[in-house]
């Protein structure tokens, strides 16, 4: 009976659902896949075709049955069936490895704090159609304050932020609990939208999605670069609607992802305007920490520091840190006495 006992927890997942990016750690095996996320189905059969790395391949080359999309929007669910179908794919990839007798997993799943009750459910009822005996949520800047293994249960002032695909997430932290969140729906996904609209407008060139996000990778930055850095660019003429190559300077770059930046350090001068004086003491020392994809960005953490003067630090390995954070969580069972599952 003990070894079924641990057999069956064995199986338990924790997962970090991004917009961009979901990926997918197995308790006693760490990360096991990580994966775009994006789907792409037939228009008329709904049947899912691809997920995650080829499905990223047909983005913007799809012929007009096929089409290649995005089920989370803002760090929530936009489509129903695709995130349950994306799900579904998952959890058979973790089950392929198993035992075909085991049990239904434990699903941990980290998801924005600013979320309403009814996208909450909306995630429970999806991770249970596709396979969940039981489902527990957590915050994704609690998830990567664990991640990263800050002292979430001390009595101290931890200040994280998350930059994912759709969401910016930030949260004082101390107790083990969240004492102050903050959440805007700005993330990687709405800085390729701004290099998008600079070029339209500037240059009259359209490019796809998979090309903006390849410029911000490239050469996108939020400080100013000690070499700056240029890059061709291939999209379609507005005027001609033929094909056309212009070369981009990474201070264009920067121009354009201004206004998201500056929405994000609003947010982050709010949260430090209302922190409790004695977590604000903590914080001028420990500093700010930051994790997510959209903390790569050159020179980010740079910035943030001029603006609010407290240190700030880049995470090791920002992309895993929220889904390292829903690990400890299955690893770590004290985690569980803060939340409770939504049984199926």
């Amino acid at each position: 009976m003990g070894k079924f006992f641990n057999f069956r927890f064995s199986t338990d997942i924790g997962i970090d659902l991004g917009t961009a990016n979901s990926v997918v750690y197995v308790r006693g095996k760490g990360i096991v896949l990580s994966e775009p996320s994006i789907v792409a189905i037939d228009r008329e059969t709904h049947k899912m075709i691809a997920v995650g790395k080829e499905a990223k391949k047909m983005l913007g080359r799809t012929p007009t049955n096929i089409i290649a999309m995005r089920p989370m929007r803002d760090g929530v669910i936009a489509d129903f069936e695709a995130t349950e179908a994306m799900l579904r794919h998952f959890l058979d990839q973790v089950r392929s490895t198993r035992h075909r007798f085991f049990l239904p997993p434990r699903v941990v799943i980290a998801i924005p704090s600013g979320i309403t009750s009814v996208e909450k459910r909306a995630v429970i009822e999806t991770a249970t159609k596709a396979g969940a005996r039981s489902v527990y949520l957590i915050e994704e800047p609690k998830a990567a304050a664990i991640g990263i293994g800050l002292p979430v249960g001390e009595p101290i002032g931890n200040f994280i932020i998350d930059i994912g695909g759709g969401t910016t997430e930030m949260a004082v932290i101390s107790l083990g609990d969240i004492v102050l969140p903050r959440s805007i729906r700005i993330g990687g996904n709405e800085m390729d939208e701004s290099i998008t609209e600079y070029l339209k407008k500037k240059y009259n060139l359209l490019i796809g999605e998979r090309t903006a996000e390849e410029i911000k990778i490239q050469i996108g930055s939020a400080w100013p670069l000690e070499e700056e850095m240029s890059l061709d660019v291939t999209g379609r003429d507005l005027v001609e609607g033929l094909p056309r190559r212009i070369t981009v300077r990474s201070e264009e770059i920067r121009e354009s992802l201004q206004e998201n930046l500056t929405a994000i350090i609003n947010e982050v001068r709010a949260l430090l305007e209302n922190t409790p004086p004695e977590l604000s003491s903590d914080l001028a020392v420990r500093g700010i920490y930051m994790a997510g994809g959209g903390s790569l960005l050159r020179g980010i953490d740079r910035l943030l520091s001029s603006e609010t003067k407290i240190p700030v630090q880049v995470a090791d390995e920002p992309l895993l840190a929220v889904v390292r954070g829903t690990g400890r969580m299955l690893e770590e069972e004290k985690y569980f006495t803060k939340i409770q599952p939504y049984q199926t």
